[in-house]
């Protein structure tokens, strides 16, 4: 798997951070689901995702600009998933949103 393939910046980005509790019911699923319906939402650029042994996990979305994030967020589907993850699969997390200015890869794309 290699990284994300994202435009040329402008664009913005919004790190999840999460410790996992020991609650798997229904999580793998439902994150499926979560990419598979962000995948199809206005503005979504790709996302990046790893996750240790010890249930921290990192999650990196792109998206074309803050009202993208913002409809993304307010989601009927996400909205509801999010109260799942609080009630039972997440011990804790962060959110992070930034905006990129630069951004390069290796190795370079060819023209």
């Amino acid at each position: 798997m290699s990284p994300a393939h994202t435009p040329q910046p402008p664009y913005h980005l919004v790190v999840f951070t999460s410790t996992r509790t020991d609650d798997d019911l229904g999580y793998a699923a439902a994150a499926a689901r979560m990419m598979e319906l962000a995948t199809e939402q206005p503005g979504f650029l790709g996302v990046d995702t790893a996750r240790d042994r010890h249930g921290l996990g990192i999650t990196v979305s792109y998206w074309r600009d803050e009202e993208s994030i913002t409809a993304w967020r307010r989601h009927l589907e996400h909205l509801a998933v999010q109260d799942d993850g609080r009630a039972r699969w997440y011990a804790s997390f962060a959110v992070h949103v930034a905006r990129v200015e630069r951004a390069y890869r290796f190795p370079s794309p060819t023209p």
